[in-house]
This record gives C-alpha cells, sequence and structure tokens, in this order.
C-alpha cells in the first residue's frame, strides 16, 4: 500500500478532542459537496502528483474532464471465443477472449526475460509469449486453476495459435471465471498512463457519477433527445453487450446522438461568443465607391460578373461598419476572387489605411503582386511583394516603406507577419487559401493592425469551397459569400483516368496536341513527403518527355528552382515559347495560362481531392476544350479510386468539398490539425451533418435565453481558448 492509500485510512479526530492537521480522510469529507466539474483527479486513487501532471496533458484535470475523455474504441470482452482454423480468414486482426488452463512453461534468461508458454483452450492449444515477465506474474499463471487471456490471435511460426503480451487474469476455476458485463473502453492515452490504469480510474469516476450526478447544461427547451447526460456518459464508456463495432462507428446510438449535439452546440456557443466579441470591437470604417474604383473599374478589359458584383457589395457593407469585417469569399477556381479583393483594397487605400495580402506559397504571392502591382500602378498606388528571398538592402527598404506608409499593398507568405514587419496604419487583411495557414500565423497577422484601439476588416478567400457543414461549425465566425459564377466563354474541364501502363500513350497524344498549338502541363506529384524527391522525379520526367517529344519544347518548374528561374520558365511557358511544362504541385495555385488546355496529374492517387481540384482548375481558363488526364500507380486504395472516380463525375467545387470532408476530416479540410485544435471528442462533422443545424439551434437558445450556461458548457467540451473562431 503506498503512502497515499495509508493517508486515507488515517482517522479523523475524535469530537471534543485536540484538533489535528487534516489528512487525506479529512480533505475528501470537505470535497464531498464538491460537483465533479470542480472536484480533482487526484480525489480517485492511485491519482498521486506525477499521475496528476500526466493526466493533464490529456486535459484531464477534473473528474469531470475524465467523464468527458471518451474511449475511441471498444474490445468484446463480454462472451468467450474459441479458437478455430477459419479465425485467420481476411485481412483484419483478430483478438480474442480466450478461458485455458496452463499447461506448461519456460523462461528464458538474456538481455530481457522473456516468457513462454502453453494454454489450453477450447478448440486449441494457444501458445503465449510475455516480454519482461516477472518471476511473481509467472507463479500466478502456472498456480491459476484457470486464465482468462485477452489479446491479438496470430498464426504460430511452428503452426497454431500464438498471442503475444496478452492481458491475463486468473481464477481458481473454470466455473469461477467472470466475464466483463459491458464492452471495454480504449482510450486515448499519453506516455505513462497504460489502457488498464485508465480504465480504472474511469470506473470509479462512473460510480461517482451515480452518487453525485452530473449537471445537465442543456435546458428542456433546447434539447430534444430524451437521454439524460448521466446515462449517455456511462453508455459511452461502457455499452453495454450487443453493442458493435458498427453501431459505434455509425455514430447512431442514442447516447451517441445526446453527446454529439451537445459538442457541437458548446462550438457553436464559442462561434456566437466570438462574433458579440467582434462586434464590441472598433474598426476603420471606409465610407462609400471612391474616385479610385470608379477609375479601376474603368481601366478593366472586362465587365464584373453579377455574382462578383454581388459580393463586392457585401464587402463594401463590412467596410462601412465601424466594427472588423469578418468576411470568407469562396469560389472555385477561375471565378474572380482576386478582382473581389482588388476592391476592398482600393476601399481600404481610399480611406488612408494599407492592406496586407498574405498567400501560402511564393509563387501564388508573387503572381498576386504581378496582378495587384498591374491594376494599381497606374493608379499612382504603391504594391511591394515581401518574401523571404529579398536581400538584406532590399528587405530593410520594403520595411522602411511600410512603417512610412510609403508602401499602400504589402503582398508576401509568411514573411508578412515576422517580428521586424510593422505597418503605419494597416486598415484590411486579406488572406488567400487560409486553409494552408496556421491558426498562430494568421492570429500573427491580424495582430499587426491592433493599434490606436483600431482592429484591421479581415478578408479570407478560398478557391477551396468549405462545406455548408463546416461553414456553420468551424467557419460560423465569418460572414460567407459565394462567388457562384464563371467569366463568360469558360467551358468545362474534361477529366479522365488513366493506369500507369498508358503513360507513354498518353504523352504522344499530348505531343500532338503541342504540336498543334496547344500548351500542357505535366504535373509530378509528392513522393514519401519528401520535396527532394519530388523535384527529382520531375526533372526526370522532364528529361523522359523530352527524349519522347524532341520537337516540343518541355520547361520545368519545382520548389527547389532559385525564385528568378522559376519566374523565367513561368513567363516563357505564358508568353507560349514552352509548350509543356513539367511541374510539382508548386503550380496548385495563382498560374494563368488561357491558353494551356491539358492538365496531365501523375501518380494522381497521392493527392487529395482539393489539391487535385485546384490543379485542374489551370486549365479551362480559355475558352477552348480542355482535358485534364489523372495517371494512377498499381498501388491503388479504395479511397484513391474515390477520389479519381470523384473527379472524373463532377466539376462542381461544392460536391468535391463536402467528398473531401468526408474522406479526409475537417481538420485538414479547414487547416486547424496543424494547430492542435478543431478536432471534436465525439462530432464526426461528415458523420454527423444532420445534426449540425440542430446544434446551432440549441446553441442559439443557450445564448439568447440562458447565458449562464453558455459559458460552463464552452468550457466543459473545449479545453482551451484556440483563436481559430477569430483567425
Amino acid at each position: 500500500m503506498d503512502r497515499e492509500e495509508k493517508a486515507a485510512e488515517v482517522p479523523a479526530p475524535a469530537a471534543g478532542g485536540q484538533e489535528k492537521k487534516p489528512g487525506r480522510k479529512r480533505k475528501k469529507e470537505e470535497s464531498q459537496d464538491l460537483p465533479l466539474s470542480e472536484l480533482p483527479v487526484t480525489e480517485l486513487k492511485g491519482v498521486g502528483p506525477q499521475q496528476q501532471a500526466r493526466l493533464a496533458k490529456l486535459g484531464i484535470v477534473t473528474v469531470q474532464d475524465l467523464l468527458f475523455h471518451l474511449p475511441v474504441s471498444y474490445e468484446d470482452r463480454t462472451r468467450l471465443d474459441r479458437l478455430s482454423p477459419d479465425i485467420f480468414f481476411g485481412e483484419e486482426r483478430v483478438f480474442l477472449n480466450l478461458a485455458g488452463k496452463f499447461i506448461t512453461g519456460r523462461m528464458t534468461y538474456g538481455r530481457k526475460m522473456l516468457y513462454r508458454g502453453e494454454v489450453k483452450c477450447d478448440g486449441g492449444i494457444l501458445n503465449i509469449v510475455i516480454f519482461n515477465a516477472r518471476p511473481f506474474q509467472v507463479r500466478i499463471i502456472e498456480s491459476a486453476g484457470a486464465l482468462l487471456l485477452y489479446g491479438e490471435v496470430k498464426p504460430g511460426s511452428g503452426g497454431g495459435y500464438e498471442m503475444i503480451q496478452p492481458e491475463i487474469q486468473s481464477f481458481p476455476s473454470r466455473e469461477s471465471i467472470t466475464l466483463s458485463g459491458s464492452l471495454t473502453p480504449n482510450y486515448p492515452l499519453t506516455e505513462g498512463i497504460n489502457q488498464r490504469f485508465m480504465r480504472k480510474i474511469a470506473g470509479e469516476a462512473l460510480d461517482l457519477l451515480k452518487e453525485r450526478g452530473i449537471e445537465e447544461l442543456i435546458p428542456e427547451d433546447a434539447m430534444k433527445n430524451p437521454v439524460s447526460l448521466a446515462d449517455a456518459l456511462r453508455t459511452l464508456h461502457a455499452p453495454p453487450p450487443g453493442v458493435t463495432d458498427e453501431m459505434v462507428r455509425s455514430g447512431s446510438m442514442p447516447a451517441q446522438r445526446r453527446l454529439i449535439a451537445e459538442e457541437l452546440a458548446a462550438h457553436h456557443i464559442s462561434i456566437l461568443e466570438e462574433r458579440a466579441r467582434n462586434k464590441a470591437l472598433r474598426a476603420p470604417a471606409f465610407r462609400g465607391k471612391s474616385e479610385l474604383e470608379e477609375k479601376f473599374l474603368a481601366s478593366l478589359p472586362f465587365t464584373p460578373t453579377r455574382a462578383q458584383e454581388r459580393v463586392s457589395g457585401e464587402i463594401a457593407a463590412d467596410l462601412r461598419k465601424a466594427h472588423p469585417m469578418m468576411r470568407l469569399v469562396q469560389g472555385d477556381v477561375g471565378s474572380g476572387k482576386t478582382l473581389v479583393a482588388a476592391r476592398a483594397a482600393i476601399r481600404a487605400i481610399s480611406a488612408g489605411c494599407q492592406v496586407a495580402l498574405m498567400a501560402p506559397t511564393e509563387l501564388l504571392a508573387e503572381q498576386h503582386a504581378k496582378t495587384f502591382s498591374g491594376w494599381l500602378s497606374p493608379l499612382g498606388l504603391r504594391v511591394t511583394f515581401l518574401s523571404g528571398s529579398l536581400s538584406a538592402k532590399e528587405r530593410r527598404s520594403a520595411l522602411e516603406d511600410l512603417i512610412l506608409g510609403r508602401t499602400n499593398v504589402a503582398v508576401g507568405t509568411h514573411a508578412l507577419f515576422q517580428n521586424d514587419v510593422m505597418f503605419k496604419k494597416l486598415g484590411l487583411i486579406i488572406i488567400d487559401e487560409q486553409h494552408r495557414f496556421g491558426v498562430a500565423q494568421r492570429l500573427a497577422l491580424l495582430g499587426k493592425g491592433e493599434a490606436d484601439a483600431l482592429h484591421p476588416h479581415q478578408l479570407v478567400m478560398t478557391a477551396t469551397p468549405i462545406p455548408r457543414t463546416l461553414a456553420m461549425t468551424a467557419a460560423g465566425s465569418l460572414d460567407v459569400s459565394v462567388i457562384d459564377e464563371l467569366p463568360p466563354g469558360r467551358t468545362p474541364v474534361t477529366t479522365a483516368v488513366f493506369g500507369e501502363g498508358r503513360r507513354e500513350e498518353i504523352a504522344l497524344r499530348v505531343r500532338e496536341r503541342c504540336l498543334e498549338g496547344a500548351q500542357a502541363y505535366w504535373v509530378c506529384t509528392l513522393i514519401e513527403e519528401a520535396e527532394e524527391l519530388e523535384c527529382e522525379a520531375a526533372e526526370t520526367t522532364a528529361e523522359y518527355l523530352q527524349g519522347l517529344m524532341p520537337d516540343v519544347k518541355v520547361g520545368l518548374v519545382h520548389g527547389r528552382m532559385k525564385p528568378q528561374e522559376k519566374d523565367d520558365a513561368m513567363a516563357a511557358f505564358k508568353d507560349g515559347a514552352i509548350d509543356l511544362l513539367v511541374a510539382t504541385t508548386v503550380i496548385e495555385v495563382g498560374v494563368d495560362v488561357p491558353n494551356a488546355t491539358i492538365m496531365v496529374i501523375d501518380n494522381a492517387e497521392r493527392l487529395g481531392l482539393s489539391q487535385l481540384h485546384q490543379l485542374r482548375g489551370r486549365v479551362g481558363r480559355g475558352s477552348g476544350k480542355s482535358f485534364c488526364l489523372l495517371i494512377h500507380g498499381k498501388a491503388l486504395s479504395a479511397i484513391g479510386k474515390e477520389r479519381l472516380r470523384i473527379m472524373r463525375e463532377t466539376n462542381d467545387g461544392f460536391v468535391i468539398a463536402e467528398k473531401d470532408l468526408e474522406l479526409r476530416g475537417p481538420g485538414e479540410v479547414l487547416g486547424t490539425r496543424q494547430a492542435g485544435s478543431g478536432e471534436y471528442r465525439i462530432a464526426d462533422l461528415a458523420r454527423d451533418a444532420d445534426l449540425v443545424p440542430e446544434a446551432v439551434r440549441m446553441a442559439e437558445i443557450i445564448y439568447e435565453k440562458h447565458r449562464e450556461l453558455a459559458g460552463p458548457l464552452r468550457k466543459r467540451w473545449i479545453s482551451a481558448e484556440s483563436g481559430i473562431a477569430r483567425a
């Protein structure tokens, strides 16, 4: 018995006796009235300072935190299994719960103690292997009347069945074996915390839940699910026999849906709170259309689409207000988001403010800088491209122009939010492809404009349409505008899928089109997450294609080339001096060559739907018929097949976004995964989309009628302020 357990046995002082220093028992008595939301986990047996610190890494500080630390999977130990030759059919791992009698065993002593034993079970002999076995463990195994073993069963090296590192319980006899009355949970863990310990303290927490109950934070006028919070938690920690893995994965159990709805409501409350905070902030108000904007529109060689005019009007209405705009502009590839952003920038500049435009890649930032400079320079405005490749002298000059206000628009990548970048008066931040940046990076740029009690407006653009489900939740703090119309003359891109055995045939087809005057991209995808290998693949492919088609001018662009080399290659392609451009995914966004009508994506199965759609958007930008040819390797997974099927069947960015959400999950779609937040404990936005409107309704009722419950509910489900809504 450890010191803490002994302390728990120290009796309280007798009535009228000498007062003694309170021990663990006195503290326990004092904690009797604490709600589980305030009861520290140290009140549970076996949780001393060391385990307390480890649990804190999992966000578990109180007993309530532990109750909301839900299992990620379950094991069925409610029944006994049999050994059988057919258990190894199929590719799934086999976990069995077996009763047996010890036959023989031996310990091998070397660098590690290894115990091998044989146990007679129903259906055959099971060979067990235990690493670092201790003598007392061996004595228990060999002296037991019966054993209960759980673990993964594999074919043994000498035939038969083998279980390595089984979980073992000993009993006096076969008849005395007791099975679990519920599924056995598996919890998210951290170093120093194992499943056995987590199950034990979770069981204690459930006992306390039964004794003390838990506060319901969803009022009756908001919650439709009849399952109580306490019952839902008990069911999820210990599902009854009969519950299957499929039932759990589907999220269809009433207990799950009760908790999912509450979690989604908590996240939406954080959005409502952020919206309220944003409205309380002051921002510079930009009044009406200026003469500068009129000149800009008159200089354009085309007329903006109705969708562009509508979205520009929504942005202008936001900019006239004295609190910060937080608007997301969604538009498929080629819909004209940049023009809308330029009009917003001109409004800010006309009011005496500066603009920062942040893009995820240097190539896209360069493209934006050139586009904005081409539009704004004739109006007497100055655009500065701030990149990591500037010389020290160029950088000093650019920073001086910013702080003195000589620069109207600063365009760059992550270089924009470095400490030495300061603005004279930053009034508008434009972020392109928001999901490519971490939350902390976006907030760092936002902080550069928070001066003189004024906060900059924010305009976020994406060519990756965010599914409606996400727009109502994780993107809910932003007002959303959609450019749902492509400029006239655009034709849909025809997409086809081929196996790698037809690569040469495709290359020769591309050659024919290039000789007829067309231009084409040939994209080499990422190999093993290594940029260097990707670039080598692009170089090798360029050599192969040039050898196959000596009468076609083949160019090359990849991420390890110097900026000037990339610029020269892209300029040559745009000017028609290059027929076929071999590139890595660095050309995913920001390249506009109307004469390019063919996009070949090699090993397309390596990319996600969103990235494939972005690449396909590099063609079809003119009036000519365009094609996207997807080449896949031999090892094509089920998800890879599904991605290619979707690409072949639709050009609709919103349909693709919904499918991307199903296949990849919300963290990757929104770019919150790298920030360690944005993930849900039980909700799955793709699976539980039907519950989102209900959760939004619940959150609005709580926020409007039961404001006192909003904070506790948010705190229950969201462990720390992530800043995601604000970014």
